[in-house]
């Protein structure tokens, strides 16, 4: 679950690499953490033109690198804090490491989730010996609830990055990868949420192998160490994206802060689209399915050899986590073509006239660069002068804006919508024409919680006069559902709709000049 500036951390430390070393070196984590395979992705590497290495920590007992750091802390702790027990707030692969390591020890662990947890990931962590307290809706209500039985239980908190212990535990994978690979390594690429991995294999890279790049890599969405290390202090974000929900941090670690600040060489983003093509790309190589938190790191491969144009190189991912929502794996289906840049999407504009239809049909069989099958194609007549078609078609990388101009020049008017967010997650799945009726219109994208009474929420806060004309909703097996609305408001309660936007705490996103809605949802 992500982060909050709430969550508790620690003050800075003075610790060098070389302090840091020593403390992986005797990381107490092997009593419950496995060496993980580090394998030669083979498919990839071929399309890449480079050696990628992939370091396996979907392996682990817990499906998580998490258990590293989570262990040895709690095996730091003195005998008179493990007999009282630990606690923490979590809902994901922390708070399985948390149970998984008091069992180890002999400790009880009190596992504070919020109450819109998922079963399954509740019956795991009950499966693995922690006693679980379900408070609150939200992270943040659960972690409060932490702190106040924290300090009535006389618990100790077991953090879930920003700790030295914690910290250490997590630099044995990059000891790990050292060791299995001697030859030439370029760099490492690791997924940030807090910041603990990266932390951990920073300061032992650094210590031991200072020519290999250690390269960090957040969301685009969900990047608060990026926006920390420009502005030279922690930055806490307003929202961040869910997609990756093991990375969605909202304000980094004090020590895993300072560590990246001065130990990592480079940061990248990347975009849901490219980490569904990296979900499928491992996929390939490994025939397991990571998390998208464990997919960024090869996800920022990829874009990494993409704009530098290296070849020959060896690079090295850490698959940190593999405790994905089985539900999630339509939408990452459906994103992956895009993502790689295997399917384009358009929006073409037909005559209606005999022979128009056939004549465009004809056109995608002499497209440029041979045969593309046709993935979608979603037709309702507009007027009697004008169809809009949406159409998908299978490409190779790159080639999306060389079609748009093929239709274009063979006399339709064709838009790319390849990289449009609001095509992709809803118009390509309600194509019905325009409303006649929709004066005053504004169309918006929502992210809702994904708990009861959220659209309740929204429904009671909005004027008596405003009409909602459209509403979308597509569950995506997600903690959060992408909602599209439209609503019919005045131009004279402009005032009222941002105050009603701002009480209401949805991020959104105003899609009323989108030249999407405008071709199919919009009267001209």
């Amino acid at each position: 679950m992500p982060a909050t500036p709430h969550t508790p951390t620690t003050s800075t430390s003075n610790l060098s690499p070389s302090d840091y070393l020593r403390r992986i070196l005797n990381a107490k984590v092997y009593e419950v953490a496995k060496e993980t395979d580090l394998d030669i992705a083979h498919t990839l590497s071929a399309k890449l033109n480079n050696t990628v290495l992939l370091k396996r920590e979907d392996q682990q007992p817990v499906f998580s690198f998490k258990l590293r750091g989570a262990y040895n802390k709690m095996a730091n702790l003195s005998r008179a804090q493990l007999k009282r027990g630990v606690i923490c707030a979590s809902a994901g692969n922390h708070a399985q490491g948390v149970a998984l390591s008091a069992r180890k020890l002999g400790t009880k662990a009190l596992i504070v989730m919020p109450t819109t947890t998922p079963q399954v990931k509740i019956d795991a962590v009950r499966g693995l010996g922690g006693d679980v307290v379900l408070h609150g809706e939200s992270f943040t209500d659960a972690y409060n609830h932490a702190v106040e039985l924290e300090q009535k239980k006389g618990l100790t908190f077991v953090h879930p990055f920003d700790d030295p212990d914690v910290i250490a535990g997590q630099g044995t994978v990059a000891m790990e990868m050292l060791r299995q690979h001697t030859g030439p390594l370029d760099a490492v690429f690791v997924a940030i949420g807090g910041g603990g991995l990266i932390a951990g294999v920073a300061n032992y890279i650094k210590a031991v192998r200072p020519d290999v790049k250690v390269i960090g890599v957040q969301m685009n969405d969900s990047d608060a160490m990026v926006q920390s290390v420009k502005a030279g202090k922690r930055v806490a974000l307003a929202d961040v994206g869910l997609f990756s929900d093991g990375t969605a941090v909202k304000l980094v670690g004090a020590e895993t802060f300072r560590v990246s600040k001065e130990l990592v060489d480079d940061y990248i983003t990347v975009d849901t689209d490219a980490v569904c093509a990296a979900i499928k790309d491992i996929f390939t190589d490994t025939r397991s399915i990571v998390e998208p938190a464990g997919a960024l790191s090869v996800a920022a491969i990829t874009q990494y050899v993409a704009k530098h144009k290296v070849k020959g190189r060896t690079f090295a991912a850490i698959l940190c986590g593999a405790n994905m929502n089985f539900d999630r794996l339509r939408f990452v289906a459906e994103r992956a073509g895009v993502g790689e840049e295997s399917e384009a999407l358009f929006a073409v504009s037909l005559p209606e006239e005999r022979g128009s239809f056939k004549r465009f049909v004809q056109l995608i069989g002499d497209l440029p660069g041979g045969p593309h099958n046709v993935t979608e194609f979603n037709y309702r007549m507009n007027d009697a002068q004008r169809a809009n078609v949406f159409v998908g078609l299978s490409t190779k990388k790159g080639e999306s804006p060389q079609l748009a101009k093929h239709f274009k020049r063979g006399g339709f008017e064709a838009l790319d919508l390849t990289h449009d967010e609001l095509a992709k997650q809803h118009v390509r799945h309600m194509i019905g024409g325009p409303n006649p009726q929709g004066g005053d219109e504004r169309l918006l994208r929502f992210i809702f919680p994904e708990r009861p009474g959220a659209l309740l929420k929204f429904l009671s806060m909005m004027q008596p006069n405003w009409n909602i004309s459209l509403f979308h909703y597509r569950n995506q097996g997600a903690d959060y559902g992408r909602i599209l609305v439209g609503m019919q408001v005045p131009k004279a309660d402009n005032k009222a709709f941002k105050t009603f936007l701002t009480t209401l705490n949805y991020p959104s996103v105003d899609e009323t000049d989108n030249p999407v809605f405008r071709l199919f949802l919009k009267p001209q």
